[in-house]
């Protein structure tokens, strides 16, 4: 049983707290919108970042690599569209001040070397598996 791994609760993973933490962040930008803005832009702004951290838990929830792997994947896809699109698009139209969007993408970064090392490790974690089985 020395070799076997303990199981981490996902909320004590840091990639999931950073994702929260963006979640958090993005809240507190749409609690300050007009109607029209959420409608507009807060909506989906919030959905994309919001989906961050949802696929994380969802993916560290399943049991095949492919699958735990699929959700990482879509977590990785929904920051980039979070930030990379509906954030900037927020810093071009005014709503998100410097100092919020260089945290917004310095949390981005953050996040997404996290989810490329979770991925790495899920792949290894299957190889080791294999080689042992």
């Amino acid at each position: 049983m020395e070799g076997k791994k303990k199981f981490i609760p996902v909320h004590e993973l840091e990639v999931y707290r950073l994702a929260r933490k963006l979640s958090s962040m993005a809240w507190n930008i749409y609690e300050r919108l007009t109607f029209q803005q959420r409608k507009v832009w807060g909506d989906q702004m919030l959905e994309s970042i919001d989906s961050v951290g949802a696929n994380i838990v969802e993916g560290y929830a399943r049991f095949h690599y492919l699958e735990k792997n699929r959700f990482y994947y879509i977590s990785r896809a929904s920051l980039s569209e979070a930030v990379d699109h509906w954030v900037d698009l927020g810093f071009e139209r005014g709503i998100i001040p410097d100092f919020e969007f260089e945290s917004f993408n310095q949390l981005k970064r953050d996040i997404q070397v996290k989810l490329n090392n979770m991925i790495k490790a899920t792949y290894s974690a299957k190889n080791q598996f294999k080689n042992d089985g």
